[in-house]
């Protein structure tokens, strides 16, 4: 026998009122301006692409799109701001993978989980990422490199945007008996700036930063990372090629609204997304010339990816030693 659930009066009217407004406020959204935060700031490759993004979603969508930079933390700091900001879908945020899968495990922030916070819209990209040396130090392999080091003990530093990257420096320190040192850094640009300057001799960053200075000679690409070359620079090995088997985890990153964001306005904003970002013309501009791979999937399918990355970067941290007590 089937059990009936009676629905009291006031209860179904409200149901039927929030049917009909969901629909609604799509058809009249956006009716303002959209704020955009970028988590990697000024110069980087994400706070490039949000602000090409942004200038051709606006016209699409009849509201300017306005990117504001809250950086830090890896991510974490833009990735709250995003979270904390009403659900209404007047705030988006293009967010980096250790945000989502990394910091939650490594670096809790008591009371703010990422998963339960922000609501995906899409895997924006994946990035090949280079393992560059400042051109000083005359080194054109790890061999090399890591004969300089020695040479100059406690002197050298580097950066890295993942956990992964952090490992594999961990594990390059142990193999060839050197000593680098992680330094913060607070995005792309800032990365560029301090390695031309030679105030950091190594970095581990998306290619699209540092190709022109990798052409120019000014650093010098050892590696990088992903399944093959990349064709910014086919002359530079895999990390495989040389011999580097350790698993470094996909650098890639998001756009997501806050946790609650009516669902029609997600597919609306998704929709968008993926119209401006699949253009022939702005993927070879903005994405294919600065090393970034599309993705651009449906926000469900963009979930359950997210499901699987978080397994994987806990594999990864336990994996790279760096935190014994987490299992």
């Amino acid at each position: 026998m089937t059990a009936t659930v009676r629905v009291p009066s006031r209860s179904l009217a409200l149901l039927v009122v929030l049917a009909i407004a969901a629909p609604a406020a799509a058809a009249d959204y956006p009716a303002r301006p959209i704020r955009a935060i970028a988590s990697q700031g000024p110069g980087g490759l994400s706070d490039i692409w949000m602000r090409a993004l942004a200038e051709e979603l606006g016209p699409l969508l009849g509201q300017s799109v306005v990117v504001e930079d809250r950086m830090g933390a890896a991510g974490s700091i833009g990735a709250r701001a995003c979270a904390e900001a009403p659900p209404d879908g007047y705030t988006i945020c293009i967010l980096p993978a250790e945000a989502m899968v990394i910091n939650p495990v490594i670096s809790p922030i008591a009371g703010f989980d990422p998963k339960a916070s922000l609501a995906p819209i899409t895997k924006a990209f994946t990035l090949t990422q280079v393992f560059a040396v400042n051109a000083s130090l005359h080194a054109k392999s790890f061999e090399e490199l890591a004969s300089a080091a020695r040479a100059k003990p406690k002197s050298l530093s580097y950066m890295a945007p993942s956990l992964s990257k952090v490992a594999f420096m961990e594990e390059f320190n142990r193999r060839h008996g050197t000593d680098f040192v992680r330094v913060p850094f607070k995005g792309g640009g800032d990365a560029v700036n301090s390695m031309l300057t030679g105030t950091t001799a190594i970095a581990i960053f998306g290619i699209g930063n540092l190709i022109q200075f990798i052409r120019n000679e000014e650093i010098i690409g050892l590696a990088v990372d992903g399944d093959k070359r990349s064709p910014l620079a086919p002359d530079i090995p895999t990390f495989r090629e040389i011999g580097y088997t350790q698993h470094l985890m996909a650098s890639f990153f998001g756009i997501y609204a806050p946790a609650a964001t009516p669902k029609p306005i997600i597919a609306k904003l998704n929709r968008a997304v993926i119209e401006v970002a699949s253009q022939a013309q702005f993927q070879e501009r903005h994405m294919i010339s600065r090393g970034l791979d599309p993705v651009l999937n449906w926000a469900d399918a963009f979930a359950q990816e997210l499901d699987a990355d978080r397994a994987e970067g806990l594999a990864v941290v336990k994996a790279s030693g760096l935190y014994p007590d987490i299992k």
